[in-house]
């Protein structure tokens, strides 16, 4: 295993007890250039998740807490007049971070939400016409309340579409829940986490997965999935072709932080739903069906390749 897979055991271990599928989604989210989306309740550990990969990975972090009545510009940033020097400069956002943490999204306003689009697909932001590049790596940890809860508005296809994961992040096991109320917060623990590896390396670690083997039988694999949703009597819009690019790469990251240099079909089938579920547009008339059991159906119904 290589020392970025290390991290896993480390962080579930010490910080996030029974957390380890959210964590792992996490790195690989940042290992394939993607972004993740966890949709759950409050309380659960989404901001503690956020925070704890950041430090541990070394990498400088940044919230926004979405309102209805949050601006573009709370996000990005902005430029002022400074009397002193007599000229604009710029006030960076929160958005200026290796990670962002975007706190409950479909709180904000459509408008806002879309001033997101640009930074997570072309990392970079654009200010008063002057466009200035975000940091690299760049990752978004976006978390979203449930779609019955009030006060919400539901992300359009377009931005669900830039996440690369969705997942939720779940209640703990009863016997690990009954130690953390035990303990209480470990937000002080979290502070005093020292990185286990630097932004240099996971540059390094980001470009070596994008070069992990996708043989042609997995490619099949990969596209019979795309066309089997395409063609599903429950589906209107299948998985894109960006979805099918998404879900490659999101499985050469588990096979590197497997320590493997190719692809095998379970780290396809373990990733084709959160890595493509929220790319489905069900017929209206199916309105309310379950998205992640379609997928799930349907990938039963394709043949695995062996290895």
């Amino acid at each position: 295993m290589n020392p970025i897979g290390r991290i896993i055991p480390t962080v579930v271990d010490n910080y996030l007890p029974g957390k380890e599928l959210p964590v792992r989604l996490t790195l690989i989210s940042l290992l394939s250039g993607g972004h993740l989306l966890i949709e759950d309740i409050p309380g659960l550990g989404k901001t503690t998740l956020a925070l704890t990969m950041a430090a541990t990975l070394g990498l400088s972090f940044g919230r926004v807490q979405c309102t209805s009545d949050l601006l573009p510009s709370d996000i990005t940033g902005l430029t002022v007049f400074d009397r002193q020097s007599g000229e604009f400069r710029l006030v960076r956002g929160p958005v200026f971070n290796n990670i962002l943490l975007v706190d409950e999204i479909n709180r904000a306003m459509p408008k806002t939400q879309s001033a997101l689009l640009e930074a997570m697909e072309e990392r970079r932001v654009t200010i008063d016409g002057v466009t200035y590049p975000l940091p690299e790596p760049f990752m978004v940890i976006a978390t979203q309340n449930p779609a019955e809860q009030v006060g919400t508005y539901p992300l359009p296809e377009s931005q669900l579409d830039r996440f690369l994961i969705r997942t939720g992040i779940g209640y703990p096991p009863p016997a690990i829940e009954k130690e953390i109320i035990r303990s209480g917060s470990n937000r002080e623990e979290i502070r005093a986490i020292q990185p286990l590896v630097n932004a240099d390396e996971i540059r390094a670690d980001i470009s070596m997965a994008a070069g992990v083997y996708l043989s042609e039988k997995l490619s099949d694999y990969l596209l019979a999935i795309l066309e089997a949703s395409r063609s599903h009597p429950l589906i209107q819009t299948g998985i894109s072709t960006r979805g099918g690019i998404c879900l490659a790469d999101a499985a050469r990251a588990r096979a590197f932080l497997a320590g493997r240099e190719y692809v095998i079909p379970e780290d396809i089938i373990e990733l084709a739903v959160p890595a493509t579920a929220h790319r489905l547009l069900l017929r209206s008339e199916n309105e309310g069906v379950d998205k992640e059991e379609v997928l799930r159906s349907l990938l039963e119904s394709i043949p695995v390749p062996l290895s």
